[in-house]
């Protein structure tokens, strides 16, 4: 993805005829045990986009996550606001605060970035590149409690699919939630069952 251009794009897919997806995993809510160890077993590569607002209550969880080597750490503002519905000043703020969060928590430079809800506008836009973020992340299929709400009619993945999960679970969504492990393996079947693998989006932004 050509990211030297006026400002950040937004894209949902990586333009390539491999059949291969990306994992990005939201907010940081659910902190499942369990799932640190399946991630070390999976060895498969995750993007987190984490929102301070929700990863604060345990930094070192999601330090653990990266220490495994397979997942990195993207920025998704500090309060998880609606973006459009904020002054441009606002934005930046939230955009800057996480940003300068997730360094100094994580010594780690995130230049990629994800709104709340999947909502930006101009000013989403210049707060990420003034905060040297070079692009900024939709999806093309989201992962629920049920399955994958799909964007595709066919509901099958397309080359290069940008995934949406969320860290959720009983203990940040209540009574009736799988475990967090438990999401993940029906998702990892379902990629699977279409024929696809999982590459690392930093690799191709």
């Amino acid at each position: 993805v050509n990211t030297n251009v006026d400002l950040p794009p937004v894209i949902s897919h990586i333009p390539t005829d491999q059949k291969i997806c990306f994992l990005t995993i939201d907010d940081g809510a659910e902190k499942d045990p369990a799932f640190l160890q399946m991630v070390k077993d999976f060895r498969i590569p995750i993007t987190m986009f984490l929102a301070d607002i929700f990863i604060q209550d345990d930094y070192n969880y999601f330090t653990q996550l990266r220490d495994t080597g397979y997942c990195t750490i993207q920025n998704h503002t500090l309060h998880h606001p609606d973006m459009p519905t904020l002054s441009a000043a606002r934005q930046l703020s939230e955009v800057t605060g996480q940003q300068q969060k997730l360094v100094k928590t994580y010594n780690t430079h995130p230049y990629l970035f994800r709104a709340p809800f999947g909502n930006t506008n101009k000013a989403t836009q210049e707060a990420c590149k003034q905060n040297s973020l070079k692009a900024i992340c939709y999806w093309r299929a989201s992962f629920q409690k049920q399955g994958f709400q799909w964007q595709a009619a066919d509901k099958k993945l397309r080359p290069g699919d940008i995934l949406l999960a969320h860290f959720r679970g009983p203990k940040a969504n209540g009574k009736g939630w799988p475990e967090m492990h438990e999401l993940m393996t029906n998702l990892f079947r379902i990629v699977q069952q279409q024929g696809y693998t999982f590459a690392r989006l930093e690799d191709y932004v």
